[in-house]
């Protein structure tokens, strides 16, 4: 992913919800919809976390010190994480509880015309920014299916606005249903129960962010298909067969590869030292992210 293609995203995603937080929260004032409150309490949820996600960005990029040698790069894991516990606190159990009091003690909505053109101005700019991340996503993704691209990116940014972003499109179909059937059957409790729907939704949505961050702030390897082509590079000219090899992600743009090499039999240092550097130019050339190699040579003792 480059980083002005997340970027870009990112602000476009900051820019509507900054916008839509507003519109909701004013809606909500006049309307009295807890549909709006829960819309409101979400799109400022996800106008900070966009915020954290650019300070991921910003703070990744400090260089290396004794105390953190390998960089700080697992920043942008790290605030992608706090971003999916943000959705998850401020977002869905907020909403839970406010959807489960209006339904218990459902209350008339005042004005209920504002909510609904509010709300859909919101899908409007919402969108706006479903459709940059969904442009900026394609063109990283290749032939991989969304899923699959959500679930594999290194680069944590695009699959936390993707998600975010469809699951406030689909936030605010469920406010409007629940305000426009409030206000057809004259019955506040449908405004209640459109409010737990986007409690549900977003729920689910953080709760997949958080178990995809943590496995990128653990350390996740190479792809398969990068690991093997890292294998299928090592294993030439003067290296007989890679013996093992570990792979690790160091953040979005940097994987560390260690590996022991078996190389031909009678080298000498010069030549040992060679055929090391030859290795580590051929990876690089074919996975330009293995930043960081380390390459132990060694003789095969493979039983014949």
């Amino acid at each position: 992913m480059s980083a002005g293609g997340g970027t870009k995203a990112i602000v476009a995603a900051l820019a509507a919800n900054a916008g839509i937080a507003v519109a909701k929260f004013a809606g909500f004032l006049v309307t009295g919809s807890s549909s709006m409150l829960a819309e409101s309490v979400h799109s400022l949820a996800d106008t900070s976390n966009q915020g954290l996600l650019l300070l991921g960005q910003k703070t990744s990029k400090r260089r290396a010190t004794r105390e953190h040698p390998f960089g700080f790069g697992r920043e942008r894991y790290f605030y992608s994480f706090i971003v999916a516990l943000m959705l998850f606190t401020l977002g869905s159990a907020f909403a839970l509880y406010e959807g489960i009091h209006k339904v218990i003690e459902p209350e008339p909505l005042d004005s209920p015309i504002v909510a609904v053109i509010i709300l859909v101005v919101a899908i409007c700019l919402e969108g706006y920014s479903f459709y940059t991340a969904v442009g900026e996503s394609r063109k990283i993704k290749g032939n991989a299916g969304w899923w699959r691209f959500i679930r594999q990116a290194k680069e944590p940014e695009l699959p936390v606005v993707l998600l975010e972003d469809s699951g406030a499109l689909i936030g605010l179909v469920f406010a409007l249903l629940g305000v426009g059937l409030s206000t057809v059957t004259g019955d506040p409790v449908w405004d209640g129960l459109g409010t737990v729907m986007i409690g549900v939704l977003l729920g689910i949505i953080a709760v997949i962010l958080i178990v995809e961050m943590k496995s990128l702030l653990i350390g996740e390897g190479a792809t398969d298909a990068d690991l093997a082509t890292i294998v299928g590079e090592l294993a030439a000219g003067k290296v007989e067969r890679v013996i093992h090899i570990r792979t690790q992600y160091l953040g979005p743009d940097e994987l560390l590869v260690a590996a022991k090499l078996a190389l031909v039999p009678g080298l000498d240092t010069a030549q040992v030292a060679e055929a090391i550097d030859d290795a580590e130019a051929r990876v690089r050339a074919k996975v330009p992210v293995a930043a960081l190699i380390y390459l132990e040579p060694d003789l095969d003792r493979t039983p014949a």
